[in-house]
Parts: structure tokens; sequence; C-alpha cells
């Protein structure tokens, strides 16, 4: 079994199915520096050679860049050649007024420093706050340095279409946007999906899992109650209560599951193979721990749904709803129950 792949630039290609970082961040349990790096090398020979972290994300650029060393020594210089590394540049909320040419190329020198590169392969930049406008003074910065060497693909991650759409008009052409798109959350579909075809912008897909909640672990279980087991389960918990309630998730669940006994696979790896299928998609984010899942994973892009198998899918979800919003809305209110879970100045901690 391999693990397709797509080009996204020239010099640019991708597994379609990318290794997240998230989990491997504070707030998700102790984690084993080498047996991370370990893992790493799992997933990479085994066909998933694209991995995303983040500047906030603490200590992952670190493990990543020394899996990177690892996997050089181990491969050498050809296989190394194969791996990317998308990271994000993330200004903490408390800086937006203030942010300037020089604090934005700290956060990217400190990524390659990190990583141990000579460039950042793929940067995608999130804003917290619309209201601070130098939204697009960043971009215009992340291009100046995108000419000079410094990364070589300029991207960005949950923007709305609107904005996204004054990046565009200002002349910064994105390679991609990573964005929150799943079964249960289609809000992408409202504007984005169309306004990325357009402009030749692929989409990364993170939380197709939800969190871990689409998988056979929650299948006929009751309504988990707060607290939950961590954030990521918190957050994706709100998207299941916007879809429609634990009810209409159940049925979900025994959809992916009657859909994955005919392919002798399971709930998730059914759950992230249909996004694969959506127009403009050309990945998903796997937030896997460790490699104890990695067969799954390796599955997701070799899965052939059918289109009975994604007729009964849709059948479901017209029955529920599409969260408020469009991309990233609810979670920009910070006092809304999306949007209050969040934290914002990670770089400081960092």
């Amino acid at each position: 079994m391999t693990v397709a792949r797509i080009t996204l630039r020239p010099g640019h290609e991708i597994s379609r199915v990318i290794r997240g970082g998230w989990q491997l961040a504070g707030g998700h349990g102790q984690i084993d520096r080498a047996n991370a790096v370990e893992d790493m090398v799992a997933f990479a020979d085994a066909g998933i050679t694209t991995f995303d972290c983040a500047d906030i994300y603490t200590g992952v650029e670190e493990m990543i860049g020394a899996f990177r060393a690892d996997y050089a020594n181990r491969r050498g210089a050809e296989a190394l050649a194969r791996i990317k590394v998308h990271t994000k540049l993330v200004p903490d909320l408390t800086r937006l007024a203030d942010v300037d040419r020089a604090y934005v190329r700290g956060i990217v020198e400190t990524s390659i420093r990190r990583l141990r590169a000579e460039r950042l392969d793929l940067v995608q930049f999130h804003w917290w706050d619309y209201a601070a406008p130098r939204y697009i003074d960043v971009m215009g910065w992340m291009d100046e340095m995108r000419r000079e060497g410094l990364i070589a693909n300029v991207s960005a991650t949950n923007f709305d279409s609107a904005k996204t759409g004054e990046i565009l008009a200002s002349g910064v052409r994105l390679t991609s946007m990573q964005l929150q798109y799943s079964l249960l959350d289609a809000r992408p579909e409202r504007q984005m999906v169309d306004l990325a075809r357009a402009n030749d912008i692929w989409l990364l897909c993170y939380g197709t899992v939800a969190g871990g909640f689409l998988g056979d672990r929650w299948l006929g279980q009751r309504e988990p109650q707060e607290p939950l087991e961590n954030r990521s389960l918190t957050k994706y918990k709100l998207i299941i209560d916007d879809f429609g309630g634990w009810d209409l998730f159940q049925a979900l669940l025994a959809t992916l599951r009657r859909i994955a006994d005919r392919h002798s696979s399971d709930i998730a790896t059914v759950a992230s193979a249909a996004m694969l299928r959506k127009p403009g998609v050309a990945a998903v984010i796997v937030g896997a721990r460790n490699r104890s899942h990695l067969a799954r994973n390796v599955a997701i892009s070799e899965l052939a749904l059918t289109p009975q198998d994604l007729a009964e899918i849709a059948t479901i979800q017209a029955q529920g709803r599409v969260p408020e919003g469009d991309v990233y809305t609810l979670e920009r209110d910070r006092d809304g129950r999306h949007g209050s879970i969040m934290k914002y100045n990670l770089n400081a901690a960092s």
C-alpha cells in the first residue's frame, strides 16, 4: 500500500496524508522526544513524508528538526529531499497592533533554526483579530522573504473568504489554505472552496476525524460530559453540538461503520478518505501522537469510496446543520463558546 502524492507547486510535492504536530505540543500529555523522532521516521518510511507544525506548537519544530537530521543520516540526502515541513507563523494576539517586519522575520528565522533547515518549505500565516489591520503587511513581508529565499511557499491558515480575497488583491499568491473541514464542519463550502479553486489555492484539511470523535471508540457511547480529556475533544464536541447533537452524530458514526465494513476499514479512515474526494482538497492532516495508527493513516489515500458510500454520507449530512459563519468565524469570537477555549499568546511563552 502506498500513500498518494500531489504537487502543490513546482518543487513542492507532498503526501496526501500529512502528519500533524498539534498533539505533540502542550496540553495532550507527556511526550518522549526520542520516541517522537522514531515515530516520524516510521511515518516517512511508510510514505507520509509531509509534516505539519507551527511556531506556537511548543517544542514541535525542534522535534521535527531532530527528525530531519536523523533521517538524513539514516536514509541520505535524496530521502530527506522528499520530506516537506509545513509550519505556521502566528503572531501573538497582544502583539498584533505593533507587529513589524523585524518581528515577523524573527519568527521565520527561529523556525528555520529549530527545523535545522536552510529555508522553510511552506509557511501558513494565521492572524487572530481582523480589527488589527496589519495582516496584509505581514503577508507582504512574508512574500519578500520568499523572494529572498527564506520561504519557498507562502500560505495561510484560518482566513475567511473575504480576507483571503484581500490578500490576493494585494498581489500575494497563496499556495494553500489550511482550514477545518470535515464531515461535521462544511463551512468552507459556503465560499472558500470556490474562491480557492478560482485562484489555484490548495486546501489542507485539519479536523477530519474531529479530534478522535469520528472513530470507532465513540460508536454507541453516551454523550460525554465536561470536563473532557483534552482541549482537542473540547473543541470538536462543540462542532458536534453545532452539527445537530449527539444522536445525529451517532447516526453518522453508524453510517461510516457500515461503509467501513464494506471496505474492511474503520470509521476514522473513511471519514478522512471522504474529505480527499472534496474539490480542491490536496491533503488531510492526521494528528497522530505516535505510530499506533500508522497503517490506518497510510490507508486513507488508497481507500476507494464508491458513489453509494458518498451518497449515504450525504444523506446523514443533509439532516444536520453547517456551523455558523465562514471559515474560523466562530473561533474568532473570543467571548463565544468556540473562541473562549483558544490560547492566543504562545510565542511569548516559547
